[in-house]
């Protein structure tokens, strides 16, 4: 594209904005299932570490504070972990395909508008059509279910 001087001529009309149809979905469920076992390991260390502090009330071997603190680390994150993989991969296949029709939407309604442009830009159709059809993009665009158009 060219930038060239303005004229008279408007045959030559360039429109700058960015043509973006294709959107990404921003879900990664290997991210979402890191993230979760990432947090599941650490609330298991904190709480074998608070298990450990906790028997040097009762003993002072540090052979038994370790075994505690590193059974009760195991034992948290093998109740913790499973259910909250299943969630995070449950939760993370909702989003996903909550995106991919958000972004299905937003594709769609990109080339109405760029249809729209385009018959603005027309000559040959008439005032009252672009305004019609501008019209009625946007009523559905802002969910109204009612418009009164004048004859």
């Amino acid at each position: 594209m060219s930038i060239q001087p303005i004229g008279i001529n408007t045959q030559n009309y360039h429109s700058f904005k960015a043509n973006k149809t294709n959107y990404e979905n921003p879900v990664d469920r290997n991210t979402e299932r890191n993230l979760a076992i990432l947090a599941s390991v650490g609330g298991s260390g904190l709480a074998g570490v608070i298990a450990g502090l906790a028997t040097s009330i009762f003993t002072k071997n540090n052979k038994i504070k370790l075994a505690a603190g590193l059974l009760t680390g195991l034992g948290t994150l093998g109740l913790t972990l499973p259910p909250k993989l299943y969630n995070t991969k449950v939760n993370a296949y909702a989003r996903q395909k909550e995106m991919d029709v958000f972004s299905r939407q937003k594709s769609a309604q990109s080339n109405i508008y760029e249809d729209i442009d385009n018959e603005i830009k027309n000559k040959d159709v008439s005032l009252d059509d672009k305004i019609n059809h501008y019209a009625t993009v946007k009523m559905a665009d802002n969910g109204s279910g009612v418009m009164i158009k004048g004859v």
